[in-house]
């Protein structure tokens, strides 16, 4: 007997496609919002659930006792109790490799739009253009160190992508072994030094108990003056008061943010009138192509769940904060850099 699908948010076609080709009943959510999908889940009693941007709470899951698996359309399900899912035999599922490289391509994009100061340009060059020419500071990110927190997915790809830019790149994830992380990066154990000696601080690690509030007033000052935070990832990794004041002091020369606290964005969060902060409304996962792919491999996660088979990317129940850690590291082949290679 086929299933009802509930979808909060629409999926691309080609995913819709699939499973309403394997004869199940597709339910439009009614809202975005959590109280939309309680309402859904009281209506229509689905079997299964996609989705994208809406939190998804035990109170969700229990309303609905013929729930049978969860989907996130995406990377991040730091917004899905995944406790709560497996708590009532609800499987959970995700799409940890469908928008890696788009997430990766927006870190770069924030590292490079930071290094050349554009919201200070932006705001200058029409009515004051040989300042903002001349006197605005701009920098080349050839030569420069970047730092990655968390070298999964999105963070070896951005590895990847720097060192072809002629960046040094370091990298921290304690949780894998120094021979996962790609060639060419230099594994290293100690966070501080990702912050000590980085010009550029990137973030790709999830919000856990062990991560929340990573970037805080005392890391945030071990930084150089010259460097800039980038985080893609969650904006609980950040302490916001403790970077805008970084920011607004010069502690830091700037920061480059897709994720936030709170989303959408508060009118008045003061982050938003520094002209060294850049914020995206966290679209890094949300290009086309990236979409695309999500929505097919949501829902052959689905279609695995619902046939009997051992799905492809399931979420696991991991504890941070006793999970086994690595302290072999890895230190690239280096050329010495000439005159052009920058």
């Amino acid at each position: 007997m086929a299933w009802k699908i509930l979808l909060p948010q629409e999926i691309m076609a080609e995913g819709r496609q699939l499973l309403e080709d394997a004869g199940h009943t597709i339910i439009d959510g009614r809202g975005f919002e959590t109280a939309d999908v309680l309402a859904d889940m009281k209506e229509h009693q689905p079997d299964a659930m996609i989705v994208r941007i809406t939190p998804i709470t035990r109170q969700v899951i229990e309303t609905n006792p013929n729930l049978k698996v969860v989907v996130r359309h995406g990377a991040g399900f730091d917004a899905l109790d995944v406790k709560a899912c497996h708590d009532n035999g609800v499987q959970t599922l995700y799409a940890p490799v469908a928008n890696s490289a788009s997430v990766a391509e927006t870190a770069l994009l924030l590292i490079l739009e930071c290094s050349r100061n554009v919201i200070a340009l932006r705001k200058t060059w029409v009515n004051a253009y040989y300042e903002a020419k001349l006197k605005l500071r701009k920098n080349t990110i050839g030569g420069k160190t970047l730092g990655i927190v968390g070298c999964g997915n999105i963070g070896s790809r951005l590895a990847v992508r720097a060192l072809a830019m002629n960046m040094n790149v370091l990298a921290y994830d304690p949780f894998r072994p120094a021979a996962d992380f790609p060639d060419g990066v230099e594994v290293v154990r100690d966070l501080d030094r990702i912050f000590t000696e980085s010009d550029y601080v990137s973030l790709h690690a999830p919000n856990t108990p062990v991560t929340h509030d990573l970037v805080n007033r005392e890391r945030l000052a071990m930084m150089k003056p010259t460097a800039f935070l980038i985080n893609t990832a969650r904006g609980g990794l950040v302490v916001e008061e403790d970077l805008y004041a970084a920011c607004k002091n010069g502690v830091i020369a700037g920061a480059g943010l897709d994720a936030i606290r709170k989303e959408p964005v508060d009118p008045a969060n003061p982050l938003l009138t520094l002209n060294n902060v850049i914020i995206y409304p966290h679209i890094g996962g949300n290009t086309s192509e990236a979409a695309h792919r999500a929505s097919y491999f949501a829902a052959l996660g689905v279609q695995e769940v619902y046939e009997g088979k051992t799905p492809t990317w399931p979420i696991h129940d991991i504890d941070y904060a006793t999970a086994p850690t690595y302290t072999d590291t890895k230190k690239p082949n280096r050329i010495p850099a000439g005159l052009f290679d920058y």
